[in-house]
């Protein structure tokens, strides 16, 4: 009888376990949500006139955002169709081609959880337009998504005012 009343117990620990985990996940603090690695699903800007939406680095980009538990971020995001050079050395067309289709920079980050933003104070960049600048963007959690939200800028390529939403989704452990 003791046996079997640990066997029912044993196969019922997960079930009873399972709510309360869920429950610390959903209301884990926006500091603890944050931390980890994450994946990019979609980068599309928005023009502030005319609402006119396109995907800021092509179709499929591809990239990743880090945060630290030390305060410290890292991001990189590549444009969609980058192709290899041709030879163990780009030609000056190809490498130009390459760093076009590049956004990349690192730094510190603060969270501000009562107005939902996260500051990226960046320390280096790809091009050093955006090394010593601090960028404020809005955060959303929903499930293992995260979303980046900037305020309305000037668009490094086309120039025109715009609102960018990066969507991230949270890498899991192999």
């Amino acid at each position: 009888m003791n046996r079997l009343t640990l066997l029912v117990a044993l196969a019922l620990l997960p079930l009873i376990q399972a709510p309360a985990h869920a429950g610390a996940a959903a209301s884990a603090s926006a500091e603890e949500q944050i931390l980890g690695t994450w994946k990019l699903v979609s980068y599309v800007g928005e023009e502030v006139g005319s609402g006119a939406r396109t995907d800021v680095m092509g179709a499929s980009p591809s990239g990743y955002i880090h945060y630290g538990r030390d305060g410290r971020m890292i991001v990189i995001i590549v444009g969609s169709g980058r192709k290899k050079p041709a030879g163990p050395v780009a030609t000056p067309a190809e490498a130009q081609a390459l760093l076009t289709s590049l956004l990349a920079y690192a730094g510190t980050y603060t969270l501000d959880t009562k107005a939902h933003t996260v500051t990226h104070h960046i320390d280096v960049s790809w091009d050093e337009t955006r090394t010593g600048e601090s960028h404020v963007r809005t955060y959303r959690f929903e499930g293992d998504r995260l979303t980046l939200t900037t305020q309305p800028s000037r668009d490094p390529a086309s120039g025109k005012p715009t609102v960018r939403t990066v969507v991230w989704e949270r890498v899991r452990r192999p």
